[in-house]
């Protein structure tokens, strides 16, 4: 016997005894007013309440008690007393009969009722379990004192171990060697002080441990429940492997691209770039040459024009280096790194590519740099990049201007960021073309590519910034972008 049928039984025992006794005080309280009347009939009401809420055998007790409290309460010898307790035997056997068969049905109901509800129970856990088995999150149940509770199937296929092996070992089991006594502390130091760290706290990446030793990053979320005093905690875990060589190759591709956009945008400037090489490599060899022609002279008074010359030379060869120094520091292929930058120096080594031949077009040009929010942290050769390209755009696009002015300036800006604005005096932009300005493929050039402006976007933002533009009243355009200074990112 099970102890709730025990317990149901001894129950039903009390309920009939007890029911007996207040149908005897009852008949005892009653007594004046009851005078010959049959005295049996009160005790029916306690068989039909112990019949009716416990079945046979309670009422039957009920029955018994009855008749002894009846016969102790009646004096011997007493009329009629062989004839009331006849009809209270037949009027019980009747009460029981009915009573019981209603009982009966209520427990046919009720068993009913709980068969079908652990019919609905089964079927949601079976579709828990199926949805645990699915789902690729792995999931793991822990109590307080970190023993897994449930592993899923996921969480089997993800750590390697399965949940015979894991189910009562420590979470600690799943976790690098330097983070295990730390679990343990913190979850102890929860409990006493209700400090989160990770629970309810959204989701959280951390380090793992496989069965086979490798660890991995995975995205941890962790909830809590407390269901009648036990305290359990259950942990999504995301496996962020795939997701980190994703993102590492989307960020080799673009860095390809923003190479790939250099290297055209020197393609496009090679004319320019022969005819700026051209001049010192020619002046080089005019002062050489006539220095040689001095030297065939041998007169000490032609010794300072000599050291002039090559002087001269040496200042002109310098610059023709300097010049295939920037181009091969702008063009070269390198790991994108930020570092302290200082604002002025990167606009003026910027314009030293993107002016070549501005000059000698007519285009007057104005630095005015904020030293105040000069330093920015930054991918130098990126950021030179976007200079690079807004300036070469300003140049193109003031081509049939009367008045070519250029302006690189520079200003605070809220939220701990540098704006730098590049203006123009060219015609301005279509609207209808501006709105898409700084999408791939969309180009304001004729025969342009459109892919320019959405490398700067690109860069820009990568660097923490944004960029935009916007017609100027008096014409022309301005093109404008914000940086991180320096000492937003120390602050932090």
């Amino acid at each position: 016997m099970t102890v709730g049928a025990f317990q149901k039984r001894w129950g039903g025992i009390l309920l009939a005894l007890l029911a007996a006794t207040v149908a005897g005080a009852l008949r005892a309280l009653l007594d004046p007013w009851l005078g010959d009347r049959p005295q049996y009939l009160i005790f029916l009401l306690a068989v039909l309440v112990a019949a009716l809420l416990g079945g046979l055998l309670p009422g039957l007790i009920a029955t018994v008690s009855s008749i002894a409290i009846e016969n102790l309460a009646t004096p011997r010898g007493m009329p009629g007393s062989i004839v009331d307790l006849l009809l209270f035997l037949a009027g019980a056997a009747l009460v029981l009969l009915l009573a019981t068969r209603a009982h009966a049905g209520q427990m046919v109901i009720a068993s009913d009722a709980q068969q079908q509800a652990e019919r609905q129970l089964r079927a949601s856990l079976n579709q828990f379990r199926s949805i645990l088995a699915t789902v690729p999150d792995a999931m793991v149940v822990i109590d307080e004192h970190a023993r897994i509770l449930s592993f899923s199937a996921a969480a089997e296929r993800l750590f390697g171990f399965t949940e015979a092996e894991m189910v009562g070992t420590n979470i600690s089991r799943l976790m690098p060697t330097q983070d295990r006594g730390r679990h343990d502390d913190y979850v102890a130091r929860y409990l006493a002080t209700g400090d989160r760290r990770v629970i309810g706290r959204g989701r959280v990446v951390v380090i793992a441990r496989r069965r086979d030793g490798s660890t991995f990053p995975m995205e941890l979320s962790v909830g809590e429940a407390l269901t009648d005093g036990v305290r359990v905690f259950t942990g999504f875990i995301r496996d962020l492997t795939e997701k980190q060589r994703a993102e590492a190759r989307i960020e080799q591709l673009r860095a390809d691209l923003v190479h790939a956009a250099r290297l055209s945008a020197m393609g496009t400037m090679a004319s320019t770039l022969a005819h700026e090489l051209n001049q010192p490599i020619t002046a080089v060899v005019n002062y050489v040459r006539g220095a040689g022609n001095l030297m065939r002279v041998a007169e000490r008074s032609n010794l300072p024009i000599i050291q002039h010359a090559l002087d001269e030379a040496t200042a002109e060869a310098m610059r023709a280096g300097s010049i295939v120094r920037r181009l091969r520091e702008f063009v070269a292929r390198g790991d994108s790194e930020k570092s302290v930058e200082d604002l002025e120096a990167l606009v003026e080594e910027a314009s030293q590519l993107a002016l070549i031949g501005a000059r000698e077009s007519g285009v007057e040009t104005r630095f005015l740099i904020d030293r105040a929010s000069a330093e920015v942290l930054v991918d130098k050769i990126q950021t030179q990049q976007v200079l690079i390209n807004l300036m070469r755009n300003a140049v193109d696009a003031m081509a049939e201007s009367a008045v070519r002015r250029l302006t690189v300036s520079s200003q605070p800006e809220t939220g701990g960021y540098v704006r730098v604005t590049v203006t123009d005096t060219g015609p301005g932009i279509d609207p209808e073309i501006a709105e898409n300005l700084f999408r791939a493929f969309n180009s304001s050039k004729k025969g342009g590519m459109g892919l320019g402006l959405s490398i700067c976007r690109t860069i820009v933002e990568a660097n923490g910034g944004k960029i935009w533009s916007e017609a100027r009243p008096e014409g022309g355009t301005a093109f404008h972008f914000t940086l991180v200074r320096m000492e937003t990112e120390q602050s932090e």
